[in-house]
């Protein structure tokens, strides 16, 4: 699995941006897609998860103010991101896991199987 991200940038607090990752490859095997973050010197964390048949959660940091979706047609998740802030700078991740199991009682907060590259987003004050 390959995963590609896009969508990252600089915006001031307050402002909205939106985050895509587009799989390929085996993306038959994809039981989940999410996305995780890591701010400098901090350890990475789950920011939104979605599985193959819509179950999503969000860290409480960001709800209500994130929203994680996908479009099963073009094997892509995305990361509508609005009312941006200062704590939400960092590298944002895409991320896809492949256990079956693990999706019927989603708990993605130590990671997935596959990674994309990271996508700098940074919020200014």
């Amino acid at each position: 699995v390959q995963l590609q991200a896009s969508g990252g940038g600089l915006v001031q607090a307050g402002g909205s941006l939106r985050l895509s990752c587009a799989a390929s490859g085996s993306i038959f095997s994809i039981t989940a897609m999410g996305w995780y973050r890591q701010a400098p010197e901090k350890r990475r964390e789950l920011v939104a998860s979605i599985t193959n048949d819509g179950t999503t959660a969000h860290a409480d940091s960001v709800k209500g103010r994130f929203t994680i979706s996908r479009d099963n047609a073009k094997n892509t998740v995305y990361l509508q991101m609005n009312a941006l802030k200062p704590d939400d700078t960092g590298v944002y991740f895409c991320a896809a896991d492949t256990n079956t199991m693990r999706s019927k009682e989603p708990n993605y907060s130590t990671g997935m199987d596959y990674w994309g590259k990271g996508t700098q987003v940074t919020v200014s004050s």
